[in-house]
């Protein structure tokens, strides 16, 4: 993109104010023809993608990105994020103080960041191959009472068989 001074000055002042005369006064154009200028420059394509382009900008850096969220859960993990709280003085006076993260605040924050950090603990594996192996053998006992015609408890022997056969083979020797 290439762009004079000036039109790089009204671009940036039109990012600012979103007002083409005022940008083009700003940026130093003939007072006389500061409106119509200043139209036409949002026309010019060269000046519009440069403003395009910086307004995507200004909008990416608002939106918070996942490392940006992840400081902040540990943050509050830390006790190092706060929020003002009003308290009430022994005199009936209030008080505004910074109150640390409760412990359920906490606790929710670490979820959160351990949602993002699956841990290889051999402990953590083992139970959620159980959760597995219960919710498979739920979904067998709800299979079992749709299909009103078999026998149930030859269908759940088969099914917990079957899991346990699964469940034999993911356990190390």
């Amino acid at each position: 993109m290439k762009l004079t001074a000036k039109q790089r000055l009204f671009a940036d002042e039109y990012i600012k104010s979103g007002n083409a005369t005022q940008s083009a006064i700003k940026a130093g154009y003939s007072p006389k023809t500061v409106r119509s200028i200043g139209q036409e420059n949002l026309t010019k394509p060269d000046i519009k993608s440069y403003i395009d382009a910086k307004m995507a900008e200004i909008e990416s850096h608002k939106i918070a990105d996942a490392k940006e969220v992840l400081q902040f859960y540990t943050r509050v993990l830390r006790k190092d994020e706060t929020e003002p709280e009003k308290v009430m003085r022994p005199d009936g006076s209030e008080e505004i103080v910074d109150r640390e993260p409760l412990l359920k605040d906490r606790l929710s924050a670490a979820k959160e960041l351990m949602k993002r950090y699956p841990l290889n603990d051999p402990v953590v594996q083992a139970q959620l191959r159980k959760l597995d192996a219960d919710t498979r053998i739920s979904e067998a006992r709800a299979k079992a009472l749709e299909d009103n015609g078999q026998d149930m408890e030859t269908l759940l022997d088969k099914m917990l068989d079957t899991i346990t056969k699964e469940d034999n083979k993911d356990e190390p020797e």
